[in-house]
């Protein structure tokens, strides 16, 4: 087994726990806002949304791990560095819509501070 064959690997591990996470999260979320609605509490959409985001969160953070990986070990060409400079673009403006989505503030405000939206 060589080395890009090793970092591959890892790199669709990486990748699988994105996936796996997301995934998890959001079964997890639903059942919560299941178990929630029986009872009929409140508040159970905006704290289910809250969480199906932050398991989208922690997966992206995965994906794009595993995409720097991929791509910084096994093929370092100018071409595929691109591709993951527009990768991680994408996703970090995916995170930081999702985060104040989330929070209702920046991701560089402190907590408590006013938002400016």
């Amino acid at each position: 087994m060589d080395f890009q064959h090793t970092v591959e690997l890892v790199s669709r591990a990486v990748d699988a726990a994105g996936v796996v996470a997301i995934v998890v999260g959001t079964l997890w979320a639903t059942l919560l806002a299941a178990v929630r609605l029986r009872r009929r509490q409140a508040g159970v959409y905006r704290d289910y949304r809250r969480r199906v985001g932050r398991s989208i969160l922690l997966g992206l953070e995965f994906l794009v791990a595993g995409d720097i990986i991929r791509t910084v070990a096994v093929s370092p060409t100018f071409t595929s560095v691109g591709v993951l400079a527009v990768i991680v673009a994408i996703r970090t403006f995916l995170s930081v819509s999702l985060e104040l989505e989330i929070t209702g503030r920046w991701p560089w405000q402190e907590p408590g501070a006013e938002s400016d939206h």
